[in-house]
């Protein structure tokens, strides 16, 4: 025990020492410089000297170019890259979420979940103005309401009565309509009877926005067209095209059929919306063509 204390005793005795450490000339041997050090001074500047560099090099790091010279570090260009691509994924992450709200909406209104009373055609003709801001200055829904119903051809279109053609509407069937359109009774479509399987077109060129069966109608399909014209076709008995599918105006997407709990027969619920707000069909299409 007592070796151990004197053994530690010597070993601070020996940092505390005393040393001179001398400059001489070596031409004349004339004394320039002395100092006194200890062992114990040595090793505290040697401390504060190692401290010094590594926090030099810490901040010449973090807050000078030269980090990118070191492996594992990134780019200055590419952090500012990256960053505005994060904004770029917030606005379009945003966009996507009021298409998402939209589609909802659409959804709801046209397959009768809820009825489309003010307010949700208000809702939804807002969220078509966010959506589609370069379609207000095209064509507004009065211009298309003062088309005439005119026939051209196997393809009901509809001109202009000047002539000068601004949209054109193929008939989604040819029938006889069973039950017409009605805004009191919140009835926004025509009925269309049908024999089963018969073919159901696309009115007009546009992207399909739902395709899905409901409980209630059976196989919905949802398309949006240009100047703000979405048309909705129920109770199918198959649908050929998906959400998101391009679509061209007279092409098939499904077929007649009797689904849904209020279907009462072969027939198709045909609704027109221009702007978020429904429209009779008939003020457009002739659907006795061909009978």
């Amino acid at each position: 025990m007592a070796d151990k204390k004197n053994k530690k005793r010597l070993w601070i005795q020996n940092l505390l020492n005393q040393y001179r450490m001398i400059v001489i000339n070596e031409k004349t041997f004339n004394e320039e410089l002395s100092f006194r050090l200890t062992r114990l001074n040595i090793i505290v500047v040697a401390i504060l000297i190692i401290t010094f560099i590594f926090i030099g090099a810490f901040f010449l790091v973090a807050y000078t170019p030269l980090k990118e010279f070191i492996p594992g570090y990134t780019s200055t260009k590419l952090r500012k890259d990256a960053i505005r691509n994060s904004f770029l994924l917030d606005s379009l992450s945003s966009e996507f979420l009021k298409q998402h709200q939209f589609v909802k909406a659409m959804k709801s209104a046209l397959i009768g979940e809820v009825k489309p009373d003010d307010r949700t055609l208000g809702a939804i003709n807002n969220n078509l103005e966010i959506l589609n801001p370069e379609e207000k200055t095209l064509v507004k829904a009065d211009s298309l309401l003062r088309l005439q119903v005119t026939q051209e051809d196997k393809y009901n279109v509809m001109p202009n009565p000047q002539g000068n053609v601004k949209f054109m509407l193929f008939s989604p069937a040819s029938g006889i309509i069973s039950q017409p359109f009605n805004n009191e009774m919140k009835h926004f479509a025509v009925d269309i009877a049908l024999a089963k399987d018969v073919p159901i077109k696309s009115v007009a060129p546009g992207a399909v926005i739902l395709a899905d069966w409901t409980a209630d109608t059976g196989y919905v399909i949802v398309i949006k067209h240009d100047y703000g014209l979405l048309s909705v076709y129920k109770h199918n008995a198959s649908i050929q095209k998906f959400q998101g599918d391009l679509v061209e105006a007279g092409e098939v997407i499904g077929y007649a059929g009797d689904t849904g709990e209020l279907s009462t027969g072969y027939h198709l619920h045909f609704e027109l919306w221009i702007d978020g707000y429904p429209v009779d069909p008939t003020n457009f299409i002739d659907f006795s063509e061909g009978l």
